[in-house]
């Protein structure tokens, strides 16, 4: 019959990289059936019992370590404890060469040119050591998960406070000027940088841009719940904009799973005034294969990684914004109107529109209308005992007028349909109206039209066009350049206000790391200085005298 027998090391804390190596070589020895060492929180202990290692009496605290053997004989649980021993002094010889110091303030002063801090303590401590780094003056990558949504919206407000960067909780991967943090592949430096709330999203887009013959310039991970409605991108926001400002950075790749609708137009906002093309993959948005000005929307992690390094290969006109109020579409066509709904919602929030869709808000009057809205004019609510706007175009400029007297409108785009069966001359109902709308306006207020027609149509597309175009209207042939054309004067100034210093994406010389020790072992194999810190639980892991001496230390 298999016994279990347990041992207490007092204050023997490691991190639980160390103690799986260790539980795994007990479980090598001949005789053991089942090993469990854990740091002895009432959390692990349950874990142990419910796996069958039911400790009785163990008489242990959170900061002390339990090895629990289940052997086949009370023998071989007595010899696998007596190993323990053996073998962890044989790792602490291994790690002996270099000092450790016991606190950040310590490492702050024997690594003074470290830029970064790692932090992979367990959950509850983390965000207390990663406020110790922010104010040390250090960015943080934050492997830590179960650290609360509370405390991740305070350490990025304070890191934007203070012109640094928080990459996570809960973030395993970044490049940093050729350097990886945490779980990074070994990729050659090139022009693509990218943004991900997906660890291995960014592993995955950086091995395709490798295996096409690119490279990466910086990999930035921002932690899963960075694009939440909570955080509201606060990393993505700093990361963009540093690598907009990076020289080796010619073209940007977003992504992330699903985010929260009113982050997206936030994130997209800023990355279309960047000046670089940006490749965008949202999980579920189902914008694969649009553009709209430097934004292009991928299907999959590959097509992302593929769009940018093809992208790295062209030169694209800069896409600059001129703020100037809200855009009312009016369409004669549903489809065309359906189809700009569609292209537009993830860059401007709350758009309003009479079509069906799961998440427009219903218009049924013109005059309740608010902020941006795309409206299909032929649909039967407008149409009900009147003609189709194609055969008779005066709803629309009836609407184009109210939008004139509302300051808040900045632009309106139309289409003007020609072609057999509708209005034989459209331009004449247009453009008096349009002339008059702007002159209404004085400089203020625009009007783009997109024609849709041929040389072949009866009303003449050039005529139609020339009389429109005298009147003032930005006219097009296109649905995506009166697309692009709108937005431009559509999308609000970028917040700038969290910008992080160019220094953030050097190629850190050095690096101090809290927690799990095969960090410091990968940073020393890529050739940076990389520090290592005895890190125990505060207060022995006691919760009651832990939170008093850190109302102690905020009192000093």
């Amino acid at each position: 019959m298999s016994v279990v027998r347990h041992s207490v090391k007092r204050g023997a804390y490691h991190d639980s990289v160390v103690l799986m190596q260790l539980q795994r070589k007990l479980g090598e020895l001949d005789g053991v059936e089942q090993v469990g060492v854990v740091m002895a929180t009432p959390a692990n202990l349950a874990l142990l019992a419910e796996s069958g290692l039911r400790v009785e009496k163990a008489e242990a605290r959170s900061d002390d370590l339990l090895i629990a053997v289940q052997a086949k004989t009370a023998a071989a649980a007595r010899d696998a404890l007596a190993r323990f021993d053996e073998l962890a002094a044989s790792r602490r010889s291994a790690a002996a060469v270099d000092y450790r110091p016991k606190s950040l303030a310590t490492a702050f002063v024997q690594q003074a040119d470290a830029q970064w801090v790692l932090v992979s303590v367990p959950g509850e401590y983390a965000a207390a050591v990663a406020r110790q780094a922010l104010d040390g003056g250090r960015h943080v990558f934050l492997y830590s998960d179960n650290v609360s949504i509370e405390d991740e919206v305070a350490l990025k407000q304070r890191a934007t406070e203070r012109g640094l960067m928080v990459l996570g909780p809960d973030c395993g991967t970044a490049l940093v000027g050729g350097v990886g943090l945490g779980f990074a592949n070994r990729v050659r430096r090139g022009p693509v940088g990218v943004v991900a709330a997906s660890g291995t999203g960014l592993q995955m887009i950086a091995c395709r841009v490798h295996a096409r013959g690119s490279g990466i310039s910086h990999g930035i991970g921002t932690g899963g719940r960075d694009l939440s409605r909570e955080v509201a991108g606060r990393t993505a926001l700093q990361a963009l904009r540093a690598l907009a400002a990076d020289p080796e950075t010619g073209v940007i790749v977003l992504v992330s799973k699903p985010p929260h609708p009113e982050v997206v137009a936030r994130l997209l906002a800023a990355a279309a005034s960047l000046g670089k093309p940006v490749v965008v993959h949202f999980q579920g948005e189902g914008q694969a294969g649009r553009r709209l000005g430097p934004l292009h929307f991928a299907a999959d992690l590959e097509d992302a990684a593929d769009l940018a390094v093809d992208l790295t290969k062209r030169t694209e006109e800069p896409f600059e914004t001129d703020f100037v109020g809200a855009l009312r579409g009016l369409f004669s066509g549903g489809t065309l109107a359906s189809e700009a709904l569609l292209r537009l919602e993830p860059l401007l929030p709350e758009i309003s529109s009479n079509l069906d869709g799961p998440s427009w808000s219903g218009v049924f009057e013109f005059a309740d209308v608010t902020g941006h809205a795309i409206l299909d004019l032929g649909a039967d609510q407008f149409t009900l005992g009147r003609p189709h706007p194609m055969i008779d175009p005066r709803l629309v400029v009836d609407h184009l007028a109210h939008c004139a007297t509302d300051a808040e409108v900045g632009t309106v785009m139309l289409d003007v349909v020609l072609g057999d069966g509708a209005h034989p001359d459209p331009a004449s109902i247009f453009a008096p109206a349009i002339k008059a709308a702007l002159e209404s306006r004085k400089g203020d207020f625009a009007v783009v039209a997109v024609i849709v027609g041929t040389d072949e149509d009866p009303q003449e597309v050039a005529r139609q066009r020339a009389e429109i175009e005298a009147a003032g209207a930005l006219v097009v042939e296109s649905l995506g350049e009166a697309l692009e054309t709108a937005v431009r004067r559509a999308l609000p100034a970028p917040d700038v206000s969290a910008g992080v210093d160019a220094g953030a994406l050097v190629r850190p010389a050095a690096a101090i790391n809290v927690g799990v020790e095969l960090f410091r072992d990968s940073l020393a194999d890529q050739g940076v200085a990389a520090l290592q810190v005895d890190w125990r639980p505060p207060a022995g892991g006691n919760d009651r005298l832990a939170g008093i001496l850190a109302r102690l230390r905020q009192s000093e």
